[in-house]
């Protein structure tokens, strides 16, 4: 069985047909993110910092790490972003202890974090373009790391999924020529909005079957590329993923935590129940309040998507007996409980006159 194996300096991840589902945290990337991208550029780490440590509680087992700030101060990533990317690497890792996935389109950053990280990490990503190729694959092998191989190429992004298979083959043979193995491939064949395209998720799920029976590859996708633009994003997502896994779809990068409910969303909802004549006690906390009103809570979490793929590894054997999932779904101590449990009444046991 095709197995990549990804490692940080004392913890091991594998990707294969026979694991469970590798989600690879995408949080740590300040793409679309204006807050985030300020923060960086101003030397403030605080939501890098609590974005690794939420995504590793949520389940993540391996983080992304993407450092493409594009500085107000100086518009060169070339300059910016490797200093930037080490920055980060050592932060987060010093954080976690999850192997991280090294993301750039910068070839000066993919060195940086290579450098920089302890362990085996992911490389993200190489494409089809003969630059590319000849950029990213020659510091694939010099690191002697897995990669992740995006099925676009120097004609852009096809809607034809047999163009796409294509690419993907071409990259998967041009590193054989550096001696890089299939299994240090991992495919991305891109997965395109269903909005937009209606027969985008049939797409991916035929082309997964072929990427894993054809070049016996592993694969991952940009999961929420699939929701894009559409209402009740949770609800495609919670479906595009154990319908990937059963296609034989090995990992995802995804937000594997549901976020914290907005201030405006819980005085939404307390002026809705102040309305309707429903009586909140002045004392009650927010997230008493959330959660009795089907907000979510007022603490990072895992997501329903996470919930959708532990329910898809236990059904699909990777995990057996369904430990992770009885653990997954066992409601937390309350506060002050913590210590309860044997001998019950806080653990303390009776004397005997």
């Amino acid at each position: 069985m095709t197995r990549t194996i990804v490692e940080s300096k004392t913890k091991t991840a594998i990707i294969g047909f026979d694991q469970p589902f590798c989600v690879i945290g995408e949080r740590i990337n300040p793409t679309g993110r204006k807050k985030l991208a300020a923060e960086l550029e101003a030397g403030d780490f605080s939501t890098v910092e609590a974005d690794a440590i939420a995504q590793v509680a949520a389940g993540a087992t391996v983080l992304d790490i993407n450092a493409g700030v594009v500085y107000n101060s100086n518009p060169d990533p070339n300059q910016t972003e490797p200093p930037l990317m080490r920055k980060v690497v050592e932060l987060v890792q010093g954080l976690v202890d999850v192997p991280l996935c090294i993301d750039s389109s910068v070839p000066g950053a993919l060195e940086a974090g290579l450098e920089t990280c302890e362990g085996r990490p992911l490389l993200n990503s190489v494409t089809g373009e003969e630059e590319r190729l000849e950029l990213v694959l020659p510091l694939v092998k010099k690191y002697n790391v897995p990669v992740v191989a995006i099925s676009n190429d120097d004609t852009g992004i096809s809607e034809d999924p047999d163009v796409r298979f294509a690419v993907a083959k071409k990259i998967v043979e041009r590193a054989a020529d550096y001696g890089i193995p299939a299994h240090d491939i991992v495919v991305d064949p891109l997965v395109m909005p269903i909005g937009a395209m209606g027969t985008a998720g049939l797409q991916v799920f035929t082309l997964v079957r072929r990427l894993r029976e054809e070049l016996g590859v592993n694969t991952t996708c940009g999961a929420s590329n699939i929701s894009f633009g559409l209402p009740n994003r949770h609800g495609i997502n919670n479906a595009f993923l154990p319908m990937a896994m059963g296609a034989g779809m090995t990992s995802a990068i995804m937000n594997p935590i549901a976020l914290p409910v907005k201030e405006a969303d819980k005085a939404a909802k307390r002026a809705e129940a102040e309305a309707a004549g429903i009586i909140v006690p002045e004392d009650m906390d927010d997230e008493t309040f959330c959660q009795l009103f089907g907000l979510g809570s007022t603490k990072p979490r895992a997501g329903k998507e996470m919930e959708a793929i532990r329910a898809a590894n236990f059904l699909t054997n990777n995990d057996p007996h369904g430990g992770e999932w009885i653990k997954f779904n066992k409601a937390p101590p309350k506060a002050g409980e913590e210590e309860a449990g044997r001998g019950g009444r806080g653990g303390r046991r009776r004397r005997r006159a």
